[in-house]
């Protein structure tokens, strides 16, 4: 079963910094599997409910199977995370998490195209009905902006010359799979070493990101965490690569209606990184929303 392959992670830690309660109402603005639901849940019982989004169709529909215990307790939103104010629907939230990583299972779906090590098309959209796929993405793109995207979501220095054996393939029409994706990449930056990063790994991280405004997305679900949250409220955001955890960092800093609670981001220990591998790159930051009566004597 799918869902046996993922590990939440920091399920723990994110209880501990939410510290849910019965009769308290949350948000999980990247459902996934249901791991953070599932313990949000649990530690709030018996009343404690959780609104729960996620733009992919068949993780909901997983996620229902696994928190069904849990009855009316938790409702579920297909919809961007940035769209946590709409399903909330003014509804003020006692704590709120996101998981910004790509869980296990959507990694091992070849028909998603999230990943050079499962040939298959050149997708890579979390929501299945969205317009643009990677395959429509570095078609459309000229070459110096395909660079640009690989260059500035991806830190990855060869970017041009990646940007321009890829429109060559879609000129000789040998792009139309991940492994031809790869396949052009590892010409450039050479094969795939053991116990080193895959040359794949940067660029096929820079599509994803264009492919679903994910950088768009997490700053507009920055702007709303203040809005949504109750007073005391706390937002817990784990984050995966740089770009996304130095927005997290700054928002929770240089917004006035929160109060940091993570000086630094907190990091997985060596126990988990072995359950875990996945969690190795893992950020885990919180805040707390001040109270409104502050905000409003400021």
């Amino acid at each position: 079963m799918a869902s046996a392959l993922h590990i939440t992670v920091f399920r723990e830690r994110v209880v501990e910094l939410i510290a849910p309660r019965a009769g308290g109402l949350y948000a999980d603005v990247t459902l996934g599997l249901g791991g953070h639901t599932e313990a949000i849940l649990e530690a709030s019982a018996p009343d404690g409910r959780v609104v729960c989004i996620d733009r992919d169709p068949t993780a909901i529909a997983r996620s229902k199977e696994r928190l069904a215990p849990f009855g009316d307790r938790v409702e579920f939103h297909q919809t961007t995370l940035s769209q946590v104010a709409h399903a909330l629907g003014g509804r003020k939230v006692d704590g709120l998490v996101a998981d910004l990583g790509v869980s296990s299972p959507q990694l091992d779906e070849a028909e998603r195209g999230l990943s050079f090590r499962h040939d298959g098309p050149l997708d890579m959209r979390m929501d299945p009905d969205a317009d643009v796929t990677a395959w429509s993405l570095v078609r459309d793109l000229r070459e110096d902006e395909l660079a640009d995207v690989i260059y500035e979501y991806g830190d990855e220095r060869r970017s041009r010359p990646i940007a321009r054996l890829i429109k060559r393939a879609i000129d000789a029409g040998e792009m139309e799979t991940t492994k031809h994706l790869a396949s052009t990449i590892y010409k450039v930056l050479g094969p795939p070493r053991f116990g080193k990063l895959d040359p794949a790994t940067r660029t096929f991280q820079a599509l994803r990101i264009a492919v679903n405004d994910e950088l768009g997305e997490l700053d507009r679900l920055l702007v709303a965490v203040p809005e949504v949250l109750a007073d005391g409220g706390v937002a817990a955001i784990i984050s995966f690569h740089s770009l996304e955890d130095g927005r997290v960092k700054h928002s929770f800093r240089n917004e006035p209606r929160l109060e940091v609670m993570t000086k630094r981001p907190l990091e997985p220990d060596d126990a988990e990184c072995r359950e875990n591998p996945r969690a190795r790159s893992a950020k885990l930051r919180a805040a707390r929303r001040a109270p409104r009566d502050d905000e409003e004597a400021s």
